[in-house]
């Protein structure tokens, strides 16, 4: 079973958080500071996912968490042609992220953006679950 989330932009322009609109019994009613996406990641997502030819209407990107890394665990981002059947998703303006149950553990309350300067390009998975993380931000302690 899924549980579809729709999001409403909340008081800041650039962030979109969740709204609860349908939760299944079993998870419950689904917490509004649940995940964050900012339209600069949401923009640059909507990008590549028409450049890898990921449909946007049964497709999304999918955010996880994984052993390994230099602080213990490390962030996983793909894109996936649908989604699992334990997984959550979430809808920010026509962009779905997948989120299965387990690393859903790690990444409750995180806030994905881009960023893009002259020393470094790439998504932030700003976690308050994280204690450690390295230099290079794609690892962490919980």
């Amino acid at each position: 079973m899924t549980n579809v989330v729709s999001n409403e932009a909340q008081s800041s322009p650039e962030t979109f958080a969740v709204q609860p609109q349908v939760a299944v019994a079993s998870v419950g009613v689904v917490p509004h500071q649940e995940l964050q996406v900012t339209e600069r990641a949401i923009k640059r997502i909507r990008m590549a996912m028409a450049k890898e030819g990921v449909s946007a209407a049964e497709g999304g990107l999918r955010l996880g968490v994984m052993g390994g890394g230099c602080s213990g665990l490390s962030y996983s981002i793909k894109f996936d042609t649908k989604p699992r059947e334990r997984d959550r998703i979430y809808d920010f303006d026509g962009v779905r992220i997948f989120i299965d149950p387990k690393s859903f553990l790690y990444l409750y309350g995180m806030t994905l953006d881009y960023e893009e300067t002259l020393m470094r390009q790439g998504f932030n998975f700003i976690n308050p679950n994280s204690v450690r993380s390295c230099g290079c931000g794609s690892s962490f302690s919980p």
